[in-house]
């Protein structure tokens, strides 16, 4: 799917994982690219421009968007898309790990929406995609803190694109099942038993296998295609039919 020559993506966590996945489909598409992430990338993809920035401090997104800024008199799509994780019950997780990371996850998409927005406005085309996950629909254990990030989200997507569209500006949101990522290949790297976790992860879909991330990518593209204008309020499941399967024998 060709997507419009030179338009100024802007992607959140794009350094590594499903941002980088994002960041490259856009670049390939002859977009001009800005990563806002609080790590450099391990490789570097031909047509993205790298800031380093700390979506837990305004100051920090509001420097960054001054450098966007400075290259593009406009911005036609924002993917929010950064986030930490967090494992644990709600009995787990201290007020300062709540705080933490509802700063990120959630004041995070906030604070870049709030920035961005003067230069989506400029676009004939404008669009937001919030990456979201599917712990937003469904309960899973030890995610109590990390599915409320994830659930607020959800809602924040179908609100902002209430309130922007009679702008045009389209908000919608990509829910990733377990996303086969460096992140998860850590986390189950950790564990007692990484072989019996990673095979776990993969039996969550009911396709047998996790979900890649440039399918993920792939799903954001779709939602911002500029002829695609009237998906807004959307959530795109991508999950390999976690949520909506219940494959039993019975």
């Amino acid at each position: 799917m060709a997507m419009q020559q030179k338009r100024a993506v802007v992607v959140t966590g794009g350094a590594a994982g499903i941002g980088a996945a994002v960041a490259r489909r856009f670049a390939d598409g002859g977009c001009n690219v800005y990563v806002l992430d609080v790590n450099a990338p391990a490789e570097e993809i031909s047509g993205v421009y790298y800031i380093l920035t700390d979506l837990a401090n305004a100051d920090d997104v509001a420097r960054a968007l001054e450098v966007v800024e400075a290259s593009s008199e406009h911005v036609d799509v924002l993917v929010n898309n950064a986030g930490v994780s967090f494992v644990g019950t709600v009995e787990d997780g201290t007020e300062e790990d709540w705080q933490r990371v509802w700063n990120i996850n959630v004041m995070g998409y906030v604070r870049t929406t709030r920035a961005v927005l003067p230069l989506l406005r400029k676009s004939s085309v404008p669009t937001i995609v919030n990456v979201t996950s599917c712990t937003a629909q469904s309960g899973f254990k030890k995610r109590a803190l990390y599915s409320a990030t994830k659930g607020a989200l959800e809602s924040m997507t179908r609100a902002i694109a209430a309130d922007l569209v009679e702008e045009g500006v389209t908000v919608n949101a990509v829910s990733p099942g377990t996303v086969n990522t460096p992140f998860m290949a850590d986390l189950a790297a950790r564990s007692a038993e990484p072989e019996a976790v990673t095979r776990a992860f993969h039996e969550r879909q009911p396709t047998g296998r996790m979900v890649e991330p440039d399918e993920v990518a792939l799903a954001v593209e779709f939602l911002a295609h500029p002829h695609n204008r009237s998906a807004t309020g959307t959530v795109l499941t991508i999950d390999g039919g976690m949520d909506g399967l219940h494959i039993t024998d019975a």
